[in-house]
């Protein structure tokens, strides 16, 4: 009894390991409505996630208990050329876009102390 127990399970084991071989599960949890992309920690327990959902990508913010959805954007090609550091495309969008943002609080400001 105990032998084919075992063996059942070795069956198991190497059905498992030629789907995950062959990339079958993907397709098994692949109609998920999100998709995570990327992220960065900056801090201790604060990170910086792409999210895609449908053709859209959404930047959020997450850190303990909160989420926060920081900006949108088409999706894009996220595939690193190989000199390129991964990441790279998303934090100098990241700095532009705070950038930018920042001009635009410098400008309103300034306007209303003259």
């Amino acid at each position: 009894m105990m032998l084919g127990l075992i063996a059942v399970l070795a069956i198991m084991a190497a059905i498992a390991w030629l789907f995950k071989r062959a990339g079958l599960t993907q397709g098994l949890s692949g109609n998920s409505a999100a998709k995570i992309i990327g992220g960065v920690s900056v801090g201790t327990r604060e990170r910086v996630m792409v999210i895609e959902v449908a053709d859209q990508w959404i930047v959020v913010g997450v850190a303990p208990g909160r989420v926060n959805a920081l900006a949108t954007m088409p999706r894009q090609e996220h595939a690193a050329p190989a000199n390129t550091p991964v990441g790279a495309g998303f934090s100098s969008w990241l700095k532009q876009t705070m950038d930018k943002r920042n001009q635009g609080h410098q400008g309103n400001s300034s306007g209303s102390n003259s």
